[in-house]
């Protein structure tokens, strides 16, 4: 059976910036306070806000997390239709999608890595 993957599962996982997500001061600032378009701040971000989002997923959504992205990664995807539909708090448009989408992979795969080392 063929892995059918969905952007609104990457979507899903983004809605933590998302300024229709539960009002929280507290987030939000953590969210304006970034540039996401540095890496380095990106993955901070990621760190705080998705790494605890991630995690609460089971094992077989994570992977199904982590092949989604790289499919549509692999696949050359703009991920325009993830953005379109997702307002956030940033403060700046994220330039380079796809670069923003590589950096999400490489925290989702090492937050898998660290759980999975954490549980033995």
């Amino acid at each position: 059976m063929k892995n059918i993957y969905d952007l609104h599962d990457i979507w899903g996982l983004l809605f933590v910036f998302s300024i229709e997500n539960v009002h929280d001061v507290a987030r939000e600032e953590i969210i304006t306070s970034k540039n996401v378009n540095d890496d380095e701040e990106l993955g901070q971000l990621f760190d705080l806000l998705v790494r605890p989002e991630f995690l609460f997923h089971s094992p077989k959504e994570q992977v199904l997390l982590i092949n989604t992205l790289s499919y549509f990664l692999e696949s050359g995807d703009s991920f325009d239709r993830v953005f379109l539909n997702l307002d956030t708090y940033f403060d700046d448009d994220v330039n380079d999608r796809r670069r923003f989408m590589r950096v999400l992979l490489t925290s989702l795969i090492r937050y898998q890595t660290e759980s999975q080392k954490s549980d033995r």
